[in-house]
């Protein structure tokens, strides 16, 4: 029988084995095959640290191997083998390097978390499932037959010719740059154009809108419509503008980048899911059909969900408190966190829908090959990675049409951002505010909100150096602390609209 006697015990800086002269040998002979498998044990472990760099998932590869080789030893040696006997003996140390805990601080990022995954998975469908049952059996079902499509959306139809009428913008654009380059107006003249054009593109809907009773569904969506005509033409009378500067320039650019005016680019420009004007964008090969139907489908499921959630869950909620900013402050606590669960779940179907699901239809028909609509944006930290990553399209417009041009102007960095929110505010209070034919600003001050929100997080983030951290802020403003607030006030004030009109 042998033990191992502590290097404290025994003063000596590595144990000293104590034991017969046939665990010695056996000890002796077993050595140089324990450096071996160690050695091949190392390399395969930098094999797999290697290759595993960047993924943040580290596999222990030296328990696995040491592993594989034991259960080989044992299927495929004599049985009779001195290596083999003492592979198994008591007295082989289970414990012979450091190892962290698999959920420690130093250990927790490089672990797989897929069961732990599958299980939120499990508990959210068991929470919400009950959560289901207990709306239908307090509320019953809530869904409208006409939900889809009623009587009044006939009362929308101004809305919709207006909506067809939109083009005539561009179009209008493409006149004014055509006229320009026969030389049959001046610099000065297309400027002033291109601003009434696109003054009008967005003023034009707002009155159409304002002079009509329609619903907030159809506002919203002719506004989003107004909002991209017009973003497309400022990229459009922008990137010509630039275009006519390099050719004109003694360092003639590239090929790419001659001034040249062409109806068929702008077109597809107006169709493509862009708002960056360019001659050409990559392209793919052919258009999958199969693919476009299937995304289709899943387009149409999520729509339902979304209308599901606000009619069953959103709507009794709104409608059974009482305005935020007058309640009682515990009370408005429990309304905004009972609202944050349904308002983030709408959310999230409306960005897959659309983000994923729309424009990469879109995308598809047109064989448009940059496909890039979002990033990793769950993963933001602070509120400036939120912002740069969740809506690509609106995130390179404004860096190469606000952000980049306030620079090259001699515009501090931090005004130029706080120019860039001023524009995103803007837009989002035109796309809530008109449709509810309310001007509360509180879709304003929410965004510009965010501009603190961004040196905050970025403070927080770098002090503590931890990404769990900083994305947790991100999620707790943006599930609870912003959206369910702005649904209560704007949903109350307009009530209080139409109380006050009746």
């Amino acid at each position: 029988m042998a033990m191992f006697e502590s290097p404290e015990i025994s003063g000596s800086s590595t144990a000293t084995v104590i034991g017969t002269s046939r665990s010695e040998s056996d000890l002796n002979h077993f050595a140089p095959r324990r450096r071996a498998v160690n050695n091949a044990v190392d390399a395969g472990t930098r094999v797999v640290e290697r290759n595993n760099s960047g993924n943040g998932e580290t596999v222990d590869a030296r328990d696995r191997m040491e592993s594989a080789n034991f259960s080989r030893e044992n299927v495929n040696e004599n049985p009779t083998n001195s290596d083999t006997r003492f592979t198994y003996r008591p007295s082989v140390p289970a414990h012979w390097r450091i190892k962290e805990s698999p959920l420690s601080s130093d250990n927790i990022f490089q672990q797989s978390h897929a069961g732990l995954f599958n299980l939120c998975v499990v508990v959210l469908v068991a929470v919400n499932s009950r959560l289901i049952i207990e709306n239908l059996m307090k509320y019953g079902w809530l869904i409208r037959s006409g939900f889809w499509f009623s009587s009044r959306s006939l009362r929308d139809w101004p809305l919709f010719m207006c909506c067809l009428s939109l083009p005539i913008f561009p179009i209008a654009a493409f006149v004014v740059e055509k006229l320009l380059q026969q030389n049959q107006i001046s610099e000065r003249t297309l400027i002033l154009l291109h601003i009434l054009i696109s003054t009008l593109a967005v003023l034009y809907p707002v009155v159409v809108i304002l002079r009509c009773d329609s619903a907030f569904l159809s506002g919203i969506a002719l506004m989003l419509f107004a909002c991209i005509v017009w973003l497309k033409l400022v990229s459009y009378a922008h990137t010509n503008s630039d275009m006519r500067s390099v050719a004109k320039s003694t360092e003639k650019g590239s090929e790419g980048c001659m001034y040249n005016v062409s109806f068929r680019s702008l077109a597809y420009f107006m169709a493509a899911p862009t708002l960056c004007y360019q001659t050409s964008y990559p392209r793919t090969a052919s258009i999958r059909k199969n693919w476009v139907v299937r995304q289709f489908i899943k387009l149409i499921i999520f729509t339902g969900l979304m209308g599901f959630i606000i009619e069953q869950y959103i709507n009794p909620i709104v409608q059974n408190s009482q305005h935020p900013l007058k309640a009682n402050f515990l009370y408005a606590i429990e309304r905004i966190l009972k609202l944050s669960v349904p308002n983030t779940y709408v959310w999230l179907c409306m960005f897959y829908s659309f983000f994923h699901l729309w424009l990469n239809i879109l995308a598809e028909l047109l064989r448009f090959g940059d496909r890039e609509f979002y990033k990793d944006w769950w993963n933001a930290k602070t509120v400036e990675e939120y912002w740069r990553m969740w809506n690509m399209p609106v995130h390179k417009w404004m860096v190469r049409h606000i952000y980049l041009p306030c620079l090259r102007n001699g515009i501090p960095k931090g005004v130029a951002v706080l120019i860039a929110f001023l524009v995103s505010a803007i837009f989002h209070e035109l796309c809530i505010a008109v449709p509810c034919h309310l001007f509360k600003l509180w879709a304003f001050f929410g965004i510009m909100f965010q501009a603190p929100l961004v040196l905050i997080t970025s403070y927080l983030q770098n002090k503590f150096q931890s990404s769990m951290v900083g994305n947790m802020i991100f999620w707790f403003i943006f599930c609870i602390l912003g959206q369910p607030t702005c649904v209560l006030l704007y949903y109350h004030d307009l009530m209080n609209r139409k109380g006050s009109a009746a």
